[in-house]
């Protein structure tokens, strides 16, 4: 049955330049066509005969060295964000007998697997890349690229000397707790043991490249790869795009999210022909990039980017600022609401804060679309590049160059209308009964998200008494603070379930960080042999999560599949799999008041406990 409409809808439509139901009915119908019973089980994991798809392009092959064997006292595991941040605020804690273990041949992170043609940050540069005060720096454009930001992970490696004692082109592949010894022994894929007293765990939650499980997917004879793992070799070119090598090629791209926005521009340049695949469109907004204006750079005073984060966090969760300081396409809504709430209260009508929320964000798509007609001349081209859906369903993207390259007559965009592409053979890709011949094949599949933890890191911890966590998180995560586990000393864990949920991942990280430098610093003082959450405390954190999970339960139902929703699935992932419900800002306040306490509640140190 369908819901009754709250207002006439001629009224409605007149005043707001749009009907309200209408839109609901559409949205509802383009998610229910995109629907899978099999949810997340639609990928294929990148091993076995896939294995090739994460080896590493930007190595020399034949890398071998001695195995290690040594202890150190805090180990970091992951060498993107999180792991430089770790590094960074444990050194500032007076750490100094540091390593930080990562499979990449670099630090980076995302950003050292990620140069495909164009890839850049979608969130403000001066926000989104980290540490920036501290190392003295400010980024060339207001989007940073690729390779500036790979250059600013290995400036912020330097800075704090992470660089020492760190290990690159090694995977975990086990690791346990010693309790004799009160020890983590992690061991790796080049047979090394090594002994460390504290291990942090910043594996990333954008890490593990997925693949659409498609018959025949191994059967292709031309040549693929991952947009993570791009093949400069095969293509030309580099991150900047000139892809000489494809001007005789007939290739397919199967994905349209962030990503394939970034890089189809690039390919659409360099192709001989160039089908995209879509399932379901993106919301493509301005994007408006631009130098850095020298002026602007010399004028910032100190404290200049936490407050700007800060600013730009508060604002895109929904909450009101003076200014609006990053001003860009993930501010604009709230802007908007403002403007709603705002003429609503001058002409006294009763504010419905969600209500609004919504109106506001039909609003914004309908901007959206409209951008979509302006930009591209085929009208049925256009009609199946709209997206139907709330803003915040999917990741928003913002280019300038996207929707243009489909007015190119060597593209063609196959819309699959939510049914995604059906085979693949050895000549190319099949959909609605068509079969594409290519010679090539990109797979812009995204990462791994809502699968296990061990799936994801390629490791299980196996903590006190022998318990491994993906037994003890069988039937949800289970966390302090998303940072602590029970059964799991000398511990330390940098994600996004049960924390705050911040589309700018290096502000929350940087947030954890800290917490994390100071819990350790308090029992290096002590002297502790270790130091343990207790289940009551876990449990009572599992009870916050879970009774927080609600605020955003019925808007991820309604959502068209995606990550966000584990793929139109929220039902099937427990309630306290999430983030905490009541946003970034209040989990960096619960963070804050935790220290300030000063026993450290809820956790166990050897001898006794704080709280």
């Amino acid at each position: 049955m369908q819901d009754q409409p709250t207002t006439d809808p001629t009224t409605a439509a007149a005043k707001l330049g749009f009907d309200p139901d209408a839109l609901r009915n559409r949205y509802r119908a383009e998610r229910d066509k995109r629907v899978r019973a099999d949810g997340n089980d639609q990928y294929v994991e990148v091993a076995g005969k896939f294995a090739h798809f994460v080896d590493d392009p930007y190595v020399d092959p034949g890398f071998r060295r001695e195995p290690i064997t040594d202890e150190v006292e805090v180990l970091v595991i992951g060498g993107g964000f999180g792991g430089l941040l770790m590094g960074v605020r444990l050194r500032e804690a007076g750490v100094t007998d540091l390593r930080i273990l990562e499979k990449a041949g670099d630090f980076g992170g995302t950003w050292y697997w990620n140069r495909y043609p164009g890839a850049a940050c979608d969130v403000e540069s001066y926000i989104y890349l980290p540490l920036l005060e501290e190392v003295g720096y400010v980024p060339k454009e207001k989007y940073s690229g690729a390779p500036e930001i790979l250059e600013h992970s290995r400036a912020i490696a330097r800075k704090f000397d992470l660089y020492r004692g760190a290990i690159f082109q090694t995977a975990v592949t086990s690791m346990r707790w010693d309790e004799p010894s009160g020890r983590w022994v992690v061991e790796t894929d080049r047979g090394d043991a090594i002994r460390a007293r504290f291990v942090c765990m910043a594996n990333g939650p954008l890490d593990r490249p997925k693949l659409p499980g498609l018959p025949g997917l191994e059967s292709f004879e031309g040549h693929s790869f991952h947009t993570s793992r791009w093949d400069y070799a095969y293509t030309g070119g580099g991150p900047e795009g000139g892809l000489v090598g494809l001007a005789d090629k007939n290739v397919g791209i199967i994905g349209t999210g962030a990503t394939a926005v970034q890089c189809i521009p690039h390919l659409a340049q360099g192709a001989k022909h160039l089908w995209v695949f879509q399932r379901t469109p993106s919301s493509i907004d301005v994007r408006a990039n631009r130098p850095t204006d020298p002026a602007w750079a010399a004028s910032l005073e100190p404290g200049w980017q936490k407050r700007r984060m800060e600013n730009f966090n508060i604002l895109v969760t929904g909450g009101m600022q003076d200014e609006d300081l990053v001003a860009d396409g993930w501010t604009d809504i709230i802007r908007k609401l403002l403007v709603m709430v705002q003429r609503d209260a001058s002409q006294g009508e009763p504010i419905d804060i969600v209500k609004t929320m919504e109106l506001a964000d039909f609003e914004k798509m309908e901007q959206i679309r409209a951008r979509v007609e302006s930009i591209v001349e085929d009208e049925r081209t256009a009609e199946a590049l709209k997206p139907w859906y709330r803003q915040f369903c999917k990741r928003p993207c913002f280019h300038d160059g996207y929707l243009q390259a489909f007015n190119r007559p060597n593209v063609t965009l196959v819309d699959t209308a939510g049914r995604g592409v059906e085979r693949i053979t050895p000549r190319g890709i099949v959909a609605g009964g068509v079969e594409y011949p290519l010679d090539c094949i990109v797979y812009a599949s995204g990462f791994e998200v809502g699968t296990s933890f061990a799936r994801r890191a390629g490791y299980d911890v196996v903590g006190r008494d022998g318990v491994r966590l993906s037994d003890h998180w069988a039937d949800g995560v289970r966390t302090l603070h998303g940072i602590h586990s029970h059964g799991f000393p000398n511990c330390f864990m940098l994600g996004t379930q049960q924390a705050g949920f911040t589309v700018n991942f290096p502000h929350r990280l940087d947030e954890q960080a800290r917490h994390v430098a100071h819990v350790l610093g308090r029992v290096r003082e002590t002297g502790a042999r270790r130091i343990e959450v207790t289940a009551q405390a876990e449990q009572e954190w599992i009870d916050t999560i879970i009774s927080l999970s609600g605020m955003g339960r019925q808007f991820l139902e309604e959502c068209t599949p995606g990550y966000y929703n584990n793929e139109g699935k929220p039902d099937l992932r427990s309630a306290q799999d999430g983030f905490y419900g009541a946003g970034p800002i209040a989990y960096f306040g619960v963070l804050r008041r935790w220290r300030d306490e000063g026993t450290m509640p809820g956790m166990v140190v050897e001898g006794g406990t704080a709280g």
